[in-house]
């Protein structure tokens, strides 16, 4: 799994630069979360923007970095969430677990269609 995390006082940024969060991702992030999630840390932003698909697994290893936050009173942050992916977790309702912050539309994405 290739990662990123970067520590600023209070809070760790951990940029994800998988495309996909999925089974073959999700074991080794959520150990990476359970050393991340401790009491000096009260945010843990989760960059997504390489992300395009997440399946069960990826949200459960989410959800576990949201629990051990929380057990210490801290946050989780999803940040630059692509579109596929936000609406996996609309769709499962867990857009009232995550403070989500979408990521822009692609100039691509913006383009007239002829």
């Amino acid at each position: 799994m290739k990662f990123e995390v970067h520590k600023n006082g209070m809070s760790a940024v951990l940029k994800l630069k998988e495309r996909k969060l999925d089974s073959t991702v999700s074991p080794e992030l959520k150990g990476e979360f359970l050393i991340l999630c401790k009491p000096k840390v009260q945010t843990l932003v989760i960059d997504l923007k390489d992300v395009e698909f997440c399946d069960s697994s990826g949200l459960s290893a989410l959800l576990i970095a949201d629990r051990k936050m929380k057990e210490h009173g801290g946050a989780v942050k999803l940040v630059n969430v692509h579109k596929k992916v936000a609406s996996l977790i609309k769709i499962s309702m867990l857009d009232r677990v995550f403070d989500m912050e979408e990521a822009p539309a692609s100039k691509n994405s913006s383009r007239n269609e002829s």
